[in-house]
């Protein structure tokens, strides 16, 4: 079989991709990954709503986020401006699902190419494409975390900057929005240990693959 490094760096590329939208996919997806928050963080008795009814505001306003045409909350009421918000946030969900699913879909596709093309990948400097995809993409949010870590409040203010750039609709106003009462920032960053986490643990096993099969390589 030829051997290209070419190939090799294209399914580091996709590899990358397909963990990083995978992870983020991930608390988007996983409703029952909020469900638990609501006791842990005692949500029903703070906010005086059920449980049914938090779960329900929460399920709706996401499936509005990953494709629903509708937004609403539940029983609880919202201004034009937390609508325009989530509007934002629904483009972000939906590109992350739609480069999950072209990732996938290329890599089945370069599988099949390189089986009846008979191409496989070169080592570059003696390693394959899962040790260049879990080390580039470790290495990248093993310093990412660790910034955040020291400030998760700053780095939260800087992500929905940087997410949402000349727009401050992300600062919820809870008398007109009382939606963010069920969404506080513990929340958001548990969601952001558990991309973190998925993220390093699918590097962590790319790079030992890697080690363990060197002759295994796509």
């Amino acid at each position: 079989m030829k051997r290209s490094k070419r190939l090799t760096l294209l399914w580091a590329v996709l590899a990358a991709l397909v963990l990083l939208t995978g992870a983020i996919a991930a608390p988007i997806l996983c409703r029952s990954f909020y469900y638990v928050h609501i006791d842990a963080l005692n949500l029903t008795e703070q906010i005086g709503l059920s449980e049914t009814e938090i779960r329900r505001a929460y399920n709706e306003m996401m499936d509005y986020c990953t494709g629903g045409d509708t937004f609403s909350t539940g029983i609880l009421p919202h201004s034009q401006e937390g609508a325009s918000h989530f509007a934002d946030v629904r483009s972000l969900f939906l590109l992350d699902l739609r480069l999950l699913a072209v990732g996938v879909a290329a890599c089945v596709v370069l599988f099949v190419l390189t089986r009846l093309l008979k191409r496989r990948c070169a080592p570059i400097l003696g390693r394959g494409p899962g040790f260049w995809a879990g080390a580039g993409l470790g290495v990248s949010f093993a310093v990412i975390g660790g910034l955040a870590a020291l400030d998760f409040d700053r780095a939260f203010v800087v992500f929905h900057h940087l997410f949402f750039p000349g727009k401050d609709n992300w600062l919820f106003n809870p008398n007109t929005d009382p939606i963010i009462f069920i969404l506080p920032q513990v929340f958001f960053r548990n969601c952001a240990l558990l991309i973190l986490g998925l993220l390093l643990v699918g590097c962590i096993g790319m790079i030992v693959w890697d080690f363990v099969r060197p002759k295994a390589r796509v």
